[in-house]
């Protein structure tokens, strides 16, 4: 069974802009084992419900979910493992002084592959939106949709 590597791998997370206010963004690297570049190369990674939190002042990603690589044998990773993020010190510090005030949380916005081959992830520190905010944003979508329709005719 040959599997297709995307070029240009990248994975979003639809639900972050729909769920959150982004406030600021920032690019970290991901530290990952075995086969975990090789499922993303592939583009079987999924970013619903994960978020990224701090332990002993490193940044950590949890409940991501990087599938396992399909010839993966026995040394395939576990599919939602915490990973740690790379960033440097001045991003930490800002990072950690969005959270501390109540009702923000870093969620990752995005995982891709850059030029290098190294795999990145975007991040955003970000608050909750409300069930009328979910409301407004929708309206917008669509009144949007509509003036492209117009324009087109």
């Amino acid at each position: 069974m040959k599997q297709k590597i995307q070029k240009g791998v990248l994975i979003p997370n639809k639900r972050a802009t729909f769920d959150y206010e982004l406030l600021d963004t920032y690019t970290a690297g991901l530290v990952l084992v075995g086969t975990e570049i090789k499922s993303l190369r592939l583009g079987k990674a999924s970013l619903v419900d994960a978020y990224c939190y701090f332990h002993n002042g490193e940044l950590w990603l949890k409940n991501a979910n990087i599938s396992e690589y399909f010839y993966g044998s026995y040394n395939n990773h576990v599919a939602r493992r915490d990973r740690k993020l790379l960033l440097n010190r001045k991003e930490l510090r800002k990072l950690l002084d969005y959270i501390q005030t109540p009702g923000v949380t870093i969620i990752p916005t995005k995982i891709f592959i850059n030029e290098r081959g190294l795999a990145k992830v975007v991040i955003a520190p970000a608050r909750g939106k409300k069930l009328y905010d979910k409301r407004a944003s929708l309206r917008e979508k669509d009144d949007r949709r509509e003036m492209d329709r117009a324009m087109k005719r």
